[in-house]
């Protein structure tokens, strides 16, 4: 079985708009220009492709764009980070990067809390408060 990224295209399209919000707040009118700063993580074709929702960037991809147009990018201010953070915080929600499956698949996997033993049957300290 393929384990190709599977993604909805409405998820893609808001992850595109994401990242569109923070290269525009970054300072970036155009793509061109963003792709062809230094430190820049994507090229132009992929930001577009990423933009348009016709690709859909791996969470690492994600995260690289986030943190360059909200720390490196040269006209990077410090109220972008905020929105770098609710774009992530956003993108972790989204079924195609499975982080709540994750979580949901840890809680599963969670052992019930032993119980305590009681020694020569009396209580212990913990039990009688």
């Amino acid at each position: 079985m393929p384990r190709k990224p599977q993604f909805e295209r409405e998820d893609a399209r808001l992850v595109g708009g994401l990242l569109r919000d923070l290269r525009r707040a970054a300072g970036f009118r155009a793509v061109k220009d963003a792709a062809a700063a230094e430190g820049s993580p994507a090229a132009r074709q992929t930001i577009y492709a990423y933009e348009r929702g016709g690709l859909c960037p791996s969470l690492p991809q994600f995260l690289e764009l986030v943190e360059f147009y909200a720390l490196k990018a040269p006209a990077a201010d410090p109220a972008i980070r905020h929105m770098a953070i609710a774009a992530i915080h956003r993108a972790l929600a989204l079924p195609m990067y499975h982080v709540r499956s994750a979580l949901e698949l840890i809680e599963r996997l969670q052992p019930e809390p032993s119980r305590a033993r009681r020694r020569g049957g009396a209580a212990s300290e913990d039990e009688e408060g």
